[in-house]
């Protein structure tokens, strides 16, 4: 019989919001996979509980290369129990790679539920909670960041991002720059620690907020862009958003099928204005081509 791949959520900042199995799942494994073997060795000193089973360092360094090991030991019968430094393993943290070979070898993954960044934040910062997306940490290099935030620039459901202290200045402007300095937003320090704040406001002021230096982990809820429905979204509109992605490299096809579901036409009628805008536009530099060849052509002779 195969093993069992558990999944266990950490305190993401007191150590009293461990879940009560977490003790026992690090007792009783075989294989315990950490990030951080070090930080596990803390948190089950405070714990009161010592693994049975052996430690095993697992992170981005090493992923690629230990899951084939570890899913060896679940095909044999093994308990692994696999934790991050903080929150759940798979959300921003590794774990992706293990659970998928796991599930193709056909080895049960079950999960010890515990602290979530994500949804702590998401709770606390007072923006709808009804539809809401977790996009993670963005691209550190600022094209690259804005990129993807006009990819999500007309997104509706609340926006949850994972971000680096020293990093949250750019990344707020750049939110301003794209979604608006009016939209509103929360940002979430040191969830559950001793110095844990949320700051809420519109983008800009968050960004000139952020510029004086902010320390400790960072959550960022953004609100959704505001529901201004198909008809208010004219052609012309809807043109110049297809135009913006291209420009941002994505495909024409791609382009209109997205912006077509965020403005909620079909995909028909933003293809339509497209090819129309292009007609237009081709037909206006063919007659200003024309104007300029008879403006030359009855122009007189020098000489």
């Amino acid at each position: 019989m195969t093993g069992t791949l558990v999944l266990a959520g950490t305190p993401i900042g007191d150590v009293q919001d461990a879940p009560p199995r977490l003790a026992a799942e690090l007792a009783g494994a075989d294989v315990v996979a950490a990030e951080d073997t070090r930080r596990l060795r803390r948190l089950t000193q405070a714990l009161g509980v010592a693994p049975a089973g052996r430690v095993v360092s697992y992170f981005e360094g090493n992923e690629s290369a230990r899951t084939p090991e570890l899913v060896e030991e679940l095909a044999g019968g093994a308990r692994v129990l696999l934790v991050t430094d903080a929150g759940m393993p798979s959300v921003s943290d590794p774990g992706y790679r293990l659970v998928a070979a796991a599930v193709e070898r056909g080895v049960r993954v079950t999960a010890v539920p515990g602290p979530s960044a994500v949804l702590t934040a998401l709770a606390l910062s007072g923006l709808p909670v009804d539809r809401f997306c977790f996009e993670g940490f963005l691209p550190r290099k600022s094209g690259e960041r804005l990129t993807r935030l006009r990819e999500v620039a007309e997104e509706r459901r609340t926006l949850v991002y994972f971000e680096a202290p020293h990093r949250l200045d750019d990344t707020l402007a750049a939110m301003a720059e794209v979604f608006g300095a009016d939209r509103r937003a929360a940002v979430c320090r040191e969830l559950t620690k001793t110095y844990e704040e949320v700051r809420r406001g519109g983008l800009g002021e968050l960004a000139a907020w952020a510029a004086e230096g902010v320390r400790g982990e960072i959550t960022v809820v953004v609100e959704g862009a505001p529901d201004k429905g198909a008809e208010e979204v004219d052609a012309g509109e809807l043109v110049r958003r297809v135009r913006v992605r291209e420009e941002a490299g994505e495909r024409r096809k791609e382009a209109i099928a997205a912006v077509a579901a965020q403005a909620g036409v079909p995909k028909r009628e933003v293809f339509d204005a497209v090819v129309a805008a292009k007609n237009a536009e081709n037909a206006e530099n063919a007659k200003n081509a024309e104007n300029a060849k008879n403006a030359e052509r009855n122009s007189p002779e020098e000489g």
